[in-house]
């Protein structure tokens, strides 16, 4: 079926993958662009699959300074070779992930990485609120599981949605971009410092009396 340029342009801004990609899917979905976003994106997800266990040791360090000097992000990202650390496709991603830890200030990359004793004290916390807010106790633990998933979807990077675009996730991007360079990519670590955090405030802002 005839697909007009157009479309083909809007589902590849949208997704990033290539025009004859994003064409293709857009004929095998009969026009339809939904279908075609998620045939994209399963697609990647079998590329990413495959580079995955490929040795990632080259990338960049980029940095961000946010607000005047108020904040400043450091992020490593990870990829296979220094021609793709050179790619203006990978450089723009991990300028955007930078932006992204400046934004929203994650914790951790991964659910992985988050402490077992962090997830059992929210654990806690979460059923000591549903039991207040007088949830049954035989829906106390689906409660649990479904605030830990919003934990994560919250504090972890990867799981966090795109703030450019929060209808996919910061792992669903980085997919995306494995699928489009033929790489395995890898966000390595993130560093994310903010002006007077972790700092008590001196009421006498450091004059004597």
């Amino acid at each position: 079926m005839h697909i007009d340029a157009q479309v083909v342009k809007a589902l590849r801004e949208k997704t990033g993958a290539g025009m004859m990609d994003c064409k293709k899917a857009l004929q095998e979905a009969g026009g339809d662009e939904e279908k075609a976003v998620n045939a994209l994106r399963e697609k990647g997800l079998a590329k990413a699959a495959k580079r995955a266990g490929k040795a990632a040791n080259q990338g960049i360090v980029d940095s961000y300074i946010h607000l005047g000097g108020k904040i400043g992000v450091l992020v490593e990202v990870n990829c296979e070779t220094d021609f793709v650390a050179r790619n203006d496709d990978f450089r723009e991603f991990t300028r955007n992930i930078c932006l992204q830890v400046a934004a929203t200030n994650p914790s951790y990359l991964s659910r992985e990485d988050v402490p077992e004793s962090v997830l059992e004290s929210e654990r806690q916390v979460i059923k000591a609120q549903a039991l207040h807010e007088g949830k049954p106790e035989k829906v106390i633990d689906k409660i649990v599981d479904g605030r830990i998933d919003k934990y994560y979807k919250e504090n972890c990077l990867l799981e966090q949605a795109y703030v450019k675009n929060e209808d996919i996730t910061i792992s669903e991007l980085l997919t995306d971009l494995i699928a489009r360079i033929g790489e395995n990519i890898v966000i390595k670590r993130f560093s994310r410092f903010e002006v007077g955090e972790g700092l008590e405030t001196d009421s006498s802002d450091g004059c004597e009396n």
